[in-house]
């Protein structure tokens, strides 16, 4: 990217994710706009446009790409197109923005990265939690051993097939393995084990299973990991969307040799068990929830800062989700 003082997004696939969580941001960051959106249905096309104030609107991503207005692209398809339009976008010599999972297997990621070093053009993926307040509060929490040493990481994602954690589309493509790899899992976990990645380091050792029990789409259903964590941490996991409505729970527990940090990563409550006291912080996220995640993302493309998370990293929760999920 040539240099430039403003990031004059094109966004392409204007979906359910880019309504509230990420599309009105890039107008509220400082040093960014809005310039293009593209759907393929030009209707949605033209009508997100029109509600969101977007000056320009395509039906063909190429022709975004392409467009001289526009100086980086963010990829919100879903996940088995990531890959052909980030790399169409970086060739084209325009910085990437794309959303997790990053694509449907490791492979495709391992493609992505390559592209981006081949045409030197920077990618980010859109491990938005990396940002928010909380999960850095979090970090912080781990890093000043305020639970002392931690000896074992624990996460338990058990929802009924309707669920508010679950995104509801009409073509259901989330379940579809040739549109988005391991279903559910796919979705949900690249959230809660990017975090793993992000607090604990790319694990040593990882073993998994998974299985389709309830057969209500050909995608696995029920996931379970273990892995061996840097600093001999051990890491169990279970993941199952298939539950009745009363057993289900959202659980991400850190367990360390002078107390317990426990949260969901879906909610914005954190309960501290430390010193034999405990403890209840509260946060209240943004408006729209990948805002502080663009904000570091433009000053990266700016080259005023570091990559917030880079293709290797992305990689990294990738693999782990492969290995649980097949093996």
């Amino acid at each position: 990217m040539s240099q430039t003082n403003q990031i004059n997004w094109g966004i392409i696939g204007c979906g359910n994710v880019t309504e509230l969580k990420s599309g009105p941001a890039f107008n509220k960051v400082p040093d960014s706009a809005l310039v293009a959106v593209m759907r393929r249905d030009a209707e949605k096309a033209a009508d997100y446009a029109q509600r969101h104030g977007v000056p320009k609107w395509y039906s063909d991503a190429d022709a975004l790409i392409n467009d001289p207005d526009i100086n980086a692209i963010y990829v919100a398809t879903p996940p088995h197109r990531h890959e052909a339009y980030a790399v169409a976008a970086m060739q084209a010599g325009k910085p990437v923005y794309v959303e997790k999972p990053m694509s449907v297997d490791l492979a495709s990621c391992m493609r992505m990265r390559e592209a981006a070093e081949k045409t030197g053009t920077k990618l980010c993926i859109a491990h938005y939690r990396r940002a928010l307040p909380m999960f850095l509060h979090i970090r912080q929490m781990i890093a000043e051993k305020k639970i002392g040493e931690v000896r074992t990481v624990r996460i338990s994602l058990l929802q009924p097939d309707k669920s508010s954690v679950i995104t509801q589309t009409a073509n259901n493509w989330r379940v579809d393995p040739a549109v988005a790899g391991a279903g559910l899992f796919y979705d949900l976990a690249p959230h809660q084990l990017d975090l793993v990645q992000y607090f604990f380091g790319e694990p040593l050792k990882v073993l998994g299973l998974s299985a389709n029990q309830a057969g209500l789409y050909k995608a696995e259903d029920v996931v379970s990991g273990m892995m061996h964590l840097p600093g001999n941490i051990l890491f169990t996991g279970q993941w199952c969307y298939t539950v009745d409505p009363l057993l289900q729970e959202d659980i991400f527990e850190i367990n360390g040799s002078k107390g317990r940090i426990r949260f969901s990563v879906f909610h914005t409550e954190v309960y501290v068990l430390a010193d034999g006291k405990e403890e209840t912080l509260s946060f209240l996220p943004p408006a729209h929830i990948q805002q502080p995640m663009i904000t570091k993302v433009v000053r990266y493309f700016l080259g005023e800062g570091g990559n917030p998370c880079a293709a290797q990293d992305a990689i990294g929760s990738m693999r782990v989700m492969e290995r649980f999920a097949y093996g």
